[in-house]
């Protein structure tokens, strides 16, 4: 059984949708659901276009392409259970090729992301045929972070890189500072589409076991929290099941064109009966703009300004959106 709430259609000029009326999120969509009968709730995603526009506009070399799509994906997947304004950052800091990976989603949904990487070095690894997210991140640390604005303290959760996957390393972080048993799979491909040539697709889904009553709120394969010891307690079946289902993926599900998430919903949990809820849009859009850098500028010493300055010029490029910026260094020498 699919039960569908507000769910939107493909056609955006279709205003005569009712409840319980079924439509598909399409891509570029994040799509909350619940399976009631196994207290597991989370989400599904599929990034298109915008994956494709973030990709390209840095026109990354494909190996970091999809360690960035991977990233992105997180980031939504874990950053649209925001429920205040905010952001979620995704942040990976490493010896390998790979340094570092940077993600972040802005409450309701704005997805920015980038890579820095050693093209000499990954060039060497390419050439040798050892491109696995674990080679190319190498050792050192994700840490994701949840900033409330101004006024607020952060949230910050770190976990080790020691030759493990962004998928594995976002299991070990549920485990060890959320202790909510949780599921993600994540899934990354470059497709070729008529008339569009190759393009980049990537899915995601996120299942979490999250019962109201409070003897079942805790899963025998959980740590009793950061330092904390194990506590032995039994697993429960009804997540044991939905890891069972969530492991039935195939290999391209996530990412197959002809495959609706809802669908694949469908097919994972419709012996429980799997509630589907309006499908929240994510954009490619970007956090900066000219007042934004003018304000990081005017903290700068009226040393740095010059050490700034280049054919007369302040000139300020934003390494998520490739966004140029110009200053005249006079305005902001004026004020030192």
């Amino acid at each position: 059984m699919l039960e569908t709430t507000s769910v939107p259609s493909n056609n955006q000029n279709d205003d005569t949708r009712k409840l319980g009326d079924f439509g598909f999120a399409g891509e570029d969509h994040v799509i909350p659901y619940e399976v009631g009968p196994l207290d597991a709730r989370g989400r599904i995603v599929v990034l298109g276009p915008l994956l494709d526009a973030i990709l390209g506009r840095h026109d990354y070399p494909e190996p970091v392409a999809r360690l960035l799509a991977e990233a992105a994906l997180v980031a939504v997947l874990l950053g649209s259970s925001l429920k205040f304004e905010g952001k979620f950052i995704l942040q990976t800091r490493t010896d390998g090729p790979v340094d570092m990976l940077v993600a972040d989603f802005t409450t309701p949904g704005s997805l920015r992301a980038y890579a820095r990487f050693d093209a000499d070095r990954l060039e060497a690894l390419v050439a040798a045929g050892e491109t696995s997210s674990e080679t190319l991140l190498g050792n050192g640390v994700l840490a994701l972070t949840i900033d409330q604005g101004a006024y607020t303290q952060r949230y910050q959760g770190i976990v080790e890189l020691n030759g493990t996957t962004l998928q594995e390393a976002a299991h070990t972080y549920f485990r060890q500072s959320e202790q909510i048993p949780t599921e993600i799979r994540l899934q990354v491909a470059k497709l070729v589409r008529p008339g569009e040539g190759e393009v980049w697709r990537a899915g995601g889904l996120i299942a979490q076991f999250l019962p109201e009553s409070p003897e079942r709120m805790r899963s025998g394969d959980l740590p009793g929290g950061d330092g904390a010891p194990e506590v032995e307690v039994l697993a429960d079946d009804a997540w044991r099941e939905v890891q069972a289902l969530a492991g039935t993926i195939e290999p391209g599900e996530l990412i197959d064109p002809t495959i609706e998430p809802e669908r694949l919903l469908y097919r994972l949990f419709h012996e429980h009966g799997v509630r589907v809820f309006e499908g929240a849009p994510v954009a490619d859009e970007c956090s900066c703009s000219h007042d934004r850098i003018r304000g990081i500028l005017e903290g700068f010493s009226a040393e740095e300004i010059v050490e700034s300055t280049e054919d007369g010029k302040i000139s300020v490029a934003c390494e998520f959106c490739s966004k140029s910026y110009e200053f005249e260094p006079s305005e902001f020498l004026a004020a030192n």
